[in-house]
């Protein structure tokens, strides 16, 4: 079996990890937390970081870190994971969702304005799969309307808009560091900013609220989202080599580019002229008329033994928000739609071989075949 992701470790990940289990700090209350917040928000141009425990924890406290009023709303795109709108309802705020880029699978900035109302308080970004979004239109469009930018860099960790890293742009950015991610902890996450008092609201809200004052005293309900010691040990190892992580998700993207490029049918992931792409899994979309959808393909090629996964379904079509009575507005996102259905990405893990990358391309043709 090819699988879609396979972790690499390749540094200091096991000395680290001991240093924490021999030196008793395994807690959040280790050294090697702030060292990974310290050592990441630089890498990234930001002034200030707070590891969490997760992406979705990352994308939750950052919007609560903004403030904003009961019943605000977001932008945000209807293609992406359901944690950038769960993060959005769990801090009493409305998600309002819009199309993607047929061709990078962002989000469309000219469907931004049409959106927005007197309610809406913050764009929210995501950059998919490893690609980075046209930031230039939307960071205008939020500044003309006085809009905060939430940044969602989980699947772009290294990735640049014209030489500036993903993650620097927004008022406030969020990453992941799961399993699959291009650098990993097996969980957790990091909330970035350059605004002090974000960072500090973030604290709080990464910490059951609790306050400076007071210990066991709260103003405000918050969760347990820390990062642990462990894992903040495995980040920090990690990070000594994210270069050369990011040189093998770059090289293994252009193999799979250079042995599918021309194949009628088959769309393949774009790299314009602002984009560094970090190829963090790399996705296919086929045309209808290759008689195929994103499930009967995955199908025929699981047959040899290749595993895959579907693109993400429609945030504006999940079936979540009739039970849990949040009223989103029915409309037809047909970009959204259609690579949902017609989308998967192949085996992207870290740990992926030459040999292994050219198999799965010949089974694609000979399956299109």
């Amino acid at each position: 079996m090819i699988p879609v992701n396979e972790p690499l470790f390749i540094s200091d990940e096991k000395k680290y990890l001991a240093e924490c289990i021999n030196s008793g700090w395994i807690s959040s209350e280790g050294p090697f937390v702030k060292e990974f917040e310290n050592k990441f928000s630089s890498y990234i141009g930001k002034k200030y970081g707070v590891a969490v425990s997760s992406g979705t924890a990352a994308l939750e406290v950052a919007v609560g870190a903004l403030n904003f009023a009961p019943g605000d709303e977001i932008i945000l795109p209807s293609f992406t994971i359901i944690s950038c709108a769960s993060a959005v309802v769990a801090n009493g705020l409305v998600p309002v969702f819009v199309d993607c880029k047929e061709d990078t699978w962002n989000i469309d900035p000219e469907k931004i304005e049409e959106k927005i109302t007197k309610k809406t308080k913050a764009i929210m970004v995501v950059h998919i799969y490893g690609y980075p979004c046209n930031m230039e239109p939307i960071l205008k469009i939020a500044k003309k309307r006085k809009l905060k930018i939430i940044e969602d860099v989980a699947e772009a960790i290294g990735a640049e808009y014209y030489g500036k890293k993903c993650g620097s742009f927004g008022d406030i950015s969020c990453f992941s560091f799961y399993a699959n991610k291009i650098i990993s902890t097996g969980e957790g996450g990091m909330v970035l900013a350059n605004d002090k008092k974000y960072a500090e609201r973030a604290e709080l809200l990464r910490n059951i609220g609790f306050i400076e004052k007071r210990r066991f005293l709260h103003e405000e309900l918050a969760r347990n989202y820390r990062m642990t010691n462990m894992q903040a040990a495995i980040g920090t190892a990690q990070l000594k080599n994210i270069e050369k992580l990011i040189k093998i998700k770059r090289e293994n993207g252009k193999k799979y580019t250079e042995n599918l490029e021309g194949i009628s049918g088959l769309r393949l992931p774009a790299e314009k002229e602002y984009a560094k792409n970090v190829y963090w899994m790399y996705g296919i979309v086929l045309d209808k008329k290759t008689g195929f959808n994103a499930e009967s393909f995955a199908e025929k090629l699981l047959e040899k033994r290749i595993e895959t996964r579907p693109f993400f379904y429609p945030l504006h079509l999940q079936p979540v928000w009739k039970k849990i009575n949040i009223k989103i507005k029915k409309e037809k996102l047909a970009v959204t739609e259609n690579i949902s259905r017609q989308g998967l990405y192949l085996p992207s893990g870290l740990a992926l071989k030459k040999e292994q990358i050219e198999a799965v391309c010949d089974a694609i043709k000979f399956i299109l075949k």
